[in-house]
């Protein structure tokens, strides 16, 4: 399937550059923006932008919102960029039930790599090489063993994305 019209769910320097891609693509753009980012710069890269109701990131997280954006203006495709909705499986999923091509992974994919544990899970069954890990959430007494054969842990959100939550600890800290 050949895209013609991409509406941009992101704002900023990502969007910028996905426009800019898909104009040499020969793809029409569609930029969104919250009620006060109307003045952005990706406003002007795109072939049209169009208005969202609200202020701030609530604009940019508001999935039915965008979808009928996206509809509205004849959009057959939606490129998340990064951050907001990039991967987020429902997004993905609202963009398959409307017939929008979700320009990324699959819903089931993002659900699948949004849970660490399964993703992880699903690596070592495929022989994937990993570092060494608990397997999921651990006590106090599992952590300090673990420091102490590996003497450096990482310590992260099983539901944190995009590095968020995640802490160093190196042995004699």
């Amino acid at each position: 399937m050949s895209v013609e019209k991409l509406l941009i769910a992101n704002r900023g320097e990502i969007a910028i550059r996905i426009a800019r891609a898909a104009n040499e693509l020969d793809i029409a753009t569609v930029a969104i923006h919250s009620e006060d980012d109307g003045s952005s710069l990706h406003t002007r890269a795109t072939n049209e932008s169009i208005e969202l109701n609200n202020r701030g990131v609530a604009a940019y997280l508001d999935i039915d919102q965008i979808v009928d954006t996206a509809l509205a203006a004849g959009c057959d495709a939606i490129h998340p960029g990064y951050g907001f909705l990039a991967e987020n499986a429902d997004f993905a999923q609202a963009l398959e039930a409307a017939g929008v091509v979700f320009v990324g992974p699959s819903s089931e994919q993002l659900a699948l790599f949004g849970d660490k544990l399964a993703a992880r899970a699903l690596a070592a069954e495929l022989d994937v090489p990993l570092v060494p890990a608990t397997d999921g959430a651990a006590t106090l007494k599992q952590i300090e063993a673990f420091l102490s054969e590996h003497r450096a842990i990482m310590i992260k959100a099983v539901a944190g994305g995009g590095g968020r939550g995640m802490r160093t600890v190196l042995q004699g800290d």
